[in-house]
């Protein structure tokens, strides 16, 4: 097969943790080939969707780890599957790579995960959808009503609807002094609708990974521990990664939405659950491949490309 990745700037993958590179590893052991096509180069030109994208090579050093072919323009039908692994943030610019990619699908290329089904789903609200998983949550960029709440729970979460790696996560207790100034801060002053949940106490335990490839879940989560004098377990902001077979909780969550999910598109899902409670549905470039496969041997890159073959052949 020829496998496209939509990739941040290759310079800055981290190959010792990334699961793009792991996916890229695992397709070239089998035979396929790989491309990488940098965001700015879709376009729309002529009635089609062109790709300007390099061919790799992996070196297997990891300090110089690819060789890039010479720039070529291709119709993004011409590969057998294009993956949309661009990081967040979702920001206008995303959205417009999901209109071109949705463009790019009518014209016959295979798109994973779906750009209409990663656009419909904010990480963040998401939630929603489940409520039966989900802790007390509100949705508003309301002082009095983000008060209300707080004064109703003790203890809360605030965070931004587009933030990524645990970026503007704040907690809040109702003693808090800084109330009035988090709040402004994060709705801008009421112009910016944020989401409050109750806070967890379950996170001293890790802030877990579930990931779901095809509607099934991976067996193990990634548990990311908060390290210490901190709320938040993201590995980008500190915390520390143990792999976990998935609890009874984790399988009823994941059992229940993964069909759903795949049915709409999402071939890769990052489900965050934190003890009992659903907290956010990763859909753009979900991560912890690499930890989990070294810490439990279980190839989550195979299942993934495994999925990817059953899809385009």
């Amino acid at each position: 097969m020829k496998i496209a990745f939509v990739l941040d700037p290759l310079d800055s993958i981290k190959t010792y943790k990334d699961s793009s590179f792991a996916m890229m590893r695992e397709a070239v052991a089998r035979g396929h080939r790989i491309f990488s096509i940098m965001q700015e180069d879709l376009l729309w030109r002529g009635g089609d969707v062109i790709a300007i994208g390099n061919e790799l090579e992996l070196t297997g050093n990891p300090d110089d780890w690819y060789r890039a072919g010479k720039p070529v323009e291709s119709k993004l039908a011409e590969f057998d599957a294009v993956v949309m692994r661009k990081d967040p943030p979702f920001d206008m610019e995303y959205v417009y790579s999901t209109y071109l990619l949705e463009l790019g699908q009518r014209k016959g290329a295979r798109v994973f995960n779906h750009p209409r089904a990663i656009r419909d789903n904010n990480e963040k609200m998401a939630i929603a959808r489940f409520p039966q998983f989900t802790a007390p949550t509100i949705v508003t960029r309301h002082e009095s009503l983000i008060r209300e709440f707080l004064a109703e729970h003790g203890d809360i979460i605030l965070k931004p609807l587009d933030g990524m790696g645990g970026t503007s996560i704040f907690r809040l207790h109702t003693n808090d002094h800084n109330i009035g100034v988090v709040i402004e801060t994060l709705t801008h002053y009421g112009r910016r609708t944020i989401m409050a949940q109750r806070y967890i106490p379950e996170i001293v335990h890790g802030d877990k990974r579930v990931l779901i490839i095809d509607g099934k879940p991976v067996p193990y989560s990634l548990a990311r521990i908060p390290k210490q004098g901190e709320t938040r377990g993201n590995l980008a902001a500190g915390g520390r990664g143990v792999a976990r077979p998935l609890s009874a909780r984790d399988e009823e969550i994941a059992t229940t939405l993964g069909p759903i999910l795949a049915a709409e598109g999402l071939l890769l899902v990052g489900l965050d659950v934190i003890g009992d409670y659903l907290t956010e549905v990763n859909v753009t470039s979900p991560t912890c491949f690499q930890e989990i496969t070294e810490q439990t041997g279980f190839n989550v890159a195979g299942m993934m490309i495994d999925a990817l073959e059953r899809q385009v052949t």
